[in-house]
C-alpha cells in the first residue's frame, strides 16, 4: 500500500522530471523509482530531440553504469573460484608483469621507478591499479597526452573513436607507466576497461559473450549489450549535447558508434540498455544478489574501499562519496553510479529504494546536472 509519504515523494519526482523537460534541459527522459512497499513508479517523458516520442523500452547508452555490471561479473567469477581478489592479474595480463611507476604525476614518461608489487583484481575493482584518468581536465601532463595518443578511450566521453582490439589495446596500455603505485591512489575509467580484458582472457571468450551468459541472460536483460542490432535500431536514440546557443546537437546518431559490434568492448563505458533491464540488475543486488552473487558478494561490492586521503583526491569525480568495487558508495550507504552520457542509478540498502534516470543528453561535468540531483533527492526523500 502506498503511504502519504510515498504519494508526496511521487509528486515531487513527477514535478522534478517534468520541469527538466519543459525547462529545456533535456528533450526527453525515462525514470523509475522502485519502492519495496509501493511498487515501481515509471515516467516516460518527451522525445528523442527530433520529435520521436520516447518509449518505456527505448534503448540508451548507459556509459559508466557499465562499470558495476562488469564488476558483478568479476565477483561472480571470484565466487566460482576462477579468480582471487588478492592475486596478481599478470597471470592473464603478462603485459603488466613488470610495471613502472611515474615518480610523480607530472613526470616525463621515462622518469619512473619499479612497482612495489603487482596489480591485483582488488586493485582493478577498487580503481586503485595505478592506471587511469587523473582528476584534472587540463589534460596537459605527459601521461595524459600518452593516454590520448594511444587512443585507449580514457581521454573523454565514449563513442568519439573506436579503440583498438583488446590485445593491441593491452600493448599500448602497457607502454605507459602507472600514475601511482598499485593500491595507493584512486584513478578513474581505465581500470574498468582493463577488467573487461582480464575477464575475457580468464574465461577464454569475448566480454560480450561472458556478460550475456553470466549477467544478462539470468536476469532477462535482453536489450543490454555493446551494440544495437538492426532489429533494435527503431528503439535507439541519438546521443545529444546541450548547445550553448540553445537546443541540442547530435553527438552520435542512431546509426553511429553503437550500430555495430565494437573492436574493443569497453568494460568501463560501452553498454547500452533500457529502463527495465537496469531495474532487473539493481533489484537483483538489492534483493540479495541472486542469481548473480551471494549476499556476501553484494557486501563486497558495496563496501567503501577508499582511505580518507584517496577519497579527498577523487573529489572531482566522486563528490565526497567513496568507492566499493566498480561503483560509488555514498556516506549514507547508497550505492550505484552515473553515466556521463546522461544516466544515473542509486540504490539505498536501508530503505530498498532504487532510482534510475535515463536521458540522452551528455552530462556537463563529472557530477551531472541539476536535474539528476533533483530527481535523486525526490526519489530518496
Amino acid at each position: 500500500m502506498r503511504t502519504d509519504l510515498d504519494r508526496s515523494a511521487s509528486g515531487d519526482v513527477a514535478r522534478t522530471l517534468q520541469d527538466a523537460v519543459t525547462g529545456g534541459r533535456t528533450p526527453g527522459l525515462l525514470a523509475a523509482v522502485d519502492r519495496p512497499r509501493a511498487g515501481t513508479e515509471v515516467h516516460v517523458l518527451g522525445d528523442d530531440g527530433a520529435g520521436r516520442p520516447l518509449r518505456r523500452d527505448t534503448i540508451v547508452r548507459i556509459a559508466s553504469i557499465t562499470k558495476p555490471v562488469v564488476a558483478v561479473a568479476a565477483l561472480g567469477l571470484v565466487e566460482d573460484g576462477a579468480l582471487d581478489l588478492d592475486a596478481p592479474v599478470a597471470t592473464w595480463l603478462p603485459e603488466l608483469a613488470r610495471p613502472r611507476v611515474l615518480r610523480h604525476e607530472a613526470a616525463e614518461l621515462d622518469d619512473t621507478v619499479p612497482a612495489r608489487r603487482g596489480i591485483t583484481l582488488a586493485d582493478l575493482l577498487s580503481y586503485r591499479s595505478g592506471i587511469g584518468m587523473l582528476p584534472r581536465f587540463t589534460a596537459d601532463l605527459p601521461v595524459q597526452r600518452a593516454y590520448a595518443d594511444a587512443r585507449l578511450g580514457s581521454d573523454g566521453p565514449p563513442g568519439r573513436y573506436r579503440p583498438p582490439p583488446p590485445d593491441e589495446w593491452m600493448r599500448r596500455l602497457a607502454a605507459i607507466p602507472l600514475i601511482a603505485q598499485p593500491g595507493e591512489r584512486w584513478a578513474y575509467q581505465t581500470s574498468g576497461d582493463l577488467l573487461g580484458v582480464l575477464l575475457a582472457r580468464v574465461c577464454g571468450r569475448s566480454l560480450p559473450d561472458l556478460l550475456r551468459d553470466r549477467v544478462f541472460a539470468p536476469l532477462g536483460m535482453h536489450d543490454t549489450g555493446f551494440h544495437v542490432s538492426a532489429e533494435q535500431l527503431d528503439r535507439f536514440v541519438p546521443q545529444l549535447a546541450a548547445d550553448p546557443a540553445g537546443g541540442f546537437t547530435v553527438v552520435d546518431p542512431v546509426r553511429g558508434a553503437w550500430a555495430a559490434p565494437p573492436p574493443f568492448p569497453s568494460g568501463a563505458a560501452g553498454l547500452v540498455s533500457t529502463l527495465d533491464d537496469l531495474l532487473a540488475f539493481a533489484r537483483a543486488l538489492r534483493d540479495g544478489g541472486r542469481p548473480l552473487l551471494s549476499p556476501g558478494g553484494v557486501a563486497e561490492l558495496t563496501t567503501d574501499r577508499l582511505t580518507d586521503a584517496q577519497r579527498a583526491d577523487a573529489t572531482m569525480f566522486l563528490d565526497g562519496a567513496g568507492w566499493g568495487l566498480g561503483l560509488c558508495v555514498e556516506p549514507d550507504g547508497r550505492y550505484g553510479w552515473d553515466g556521463g552520457l546522461g544516466t544515473g542509478w542509486r540504490s539505498d540498502p536501508r530503505t530498498g529504494v532504487i532510482s534510475l534516470l535515463l536521458t540522452q543528453v551528455l552530462w556537463t561535468g563529472p557530477d551531472g546536472p541539476a536535474q539528476l540531483h533533483g530527481f535523486r533527492a525526490a526519489a530518496h526523500a
